[in-house]
């Protein structure tokens, strides 16, 4: 992993209330050196809208597979954390779908471990026109307005048992067997229903978002120059003990814990200070 340089730009941009359950923010990025730029991302559990102005970025996933990004593509959820590779005088775009949003707006998930135009899943060249359209544009806001607007008519209701599964809260109880007595469906056709239009089942979040957890409370003691407690976050993240800490970090990063530490400034955490 390499040092970020000075002339590298990122920028996170927050949508408006109206699209505040649709995506959780705009990710820019910017290469203006002469040099490329490789940095690691970290799983989000999002599927991502990715354009790209420049040259070809590249992804390299845990399998060791390159993936090429021309104008755009669509992949995830990202379950794991993989490289990217910004060129010079190269910037991206990111929009990422929050919860069962990329569903509501293409009806089907990109095949798993892959990168595929979005203009695939369609059948249509509306994406590849849309590219066309933001290039002309030099602001990284005005852009994401262009896109949200185009969004617009393309989203489709969300299903009564998906809206449940968003904002079910209770972490006491198994939000599966709730809703399937609640709406009176079996809870295998809510499993479904979650896989389906989520992109991912609910032991595999609950598992993530136990990872994320330690995650924030490394950054906030590193923030504060503090020693790492490790024993701390076992606990806190309810951890059996240090050996699953260890093979959580070695799922989604591929690294240890320590190497994390190590290669922080590396790493992009897009679901820091949400």
């Amino acid at each position: 992993m390499q040092e970020t340089p000075s002339d590298y730009h990122e920028l996170k941009i927050p949508v408006s209330g109206e699209f505040e359950s649709i995506f959780t923010y705009f990710y820019f990025a910017e290469n203006t050196s002469l040099h490329p730029v490789t940095k690691t991302l970290l799983p989000t559990y999002q599927t991502i809208l990715l354009f790209c102005f420049g040259e070809k970025a590249s992804m390299t996933t845990r399998e060791n597979i390159t993936l090429h990004v021309d104008q755009c593509m669509v992949f995830g959820p990202v379950r794991q954390a993989f490289e990217y590779n910004l060129p010079a005088k190269t910037s991206i775009l990111v929009a990422n779908f929050k919860d069962d949003a990329f569903f509501r707006f293409f009806g089907k998930f990109p095949p798993e471990r892959s990168a595929v135009h979005p203009d695939h899943l369609l059948k249509e060249n509306c994406f590849t026109d849309l590219w066309y359209q933001l290039e002309k544009i030099s602001s990284a806001q005005e852009r994401v307005h262009y896109i949200l607007e185009f969004c617009r008519p393309y989203l489709q209701a969300q299903d009564p048992t998906a809206h449940l599964l968003n904002h079910f809260e209770n972490n006491q109880f198994n939000p599966i067997k709730v809703i399937a007595e609640q709406t009176r469906q079996t809870e295998r056709s809510i499993q479904r229903k979650q896989k389906e239009q989520f992109g991912y089942s609910l032991k595999e979040i609950n598992r993530y978002n136990r990872f994320l957890q330690a995650i924030k409370i490394i950054e906030e003691e590193t923030g504060k120059q503090n020693k790492i407690q490790w024993f701390h976050i076992i606990e806190q993240c309810g951890y059996y003990d240090q050996s699953q800490l260890i093979h959580d970090f070695r799922h989604f990063l591929h690294i240890s814990p320590a190497q994390y530490l190590k290669f922080q400034q590396a790493i992009c955490n897009p679901r820091s200070k949400e």
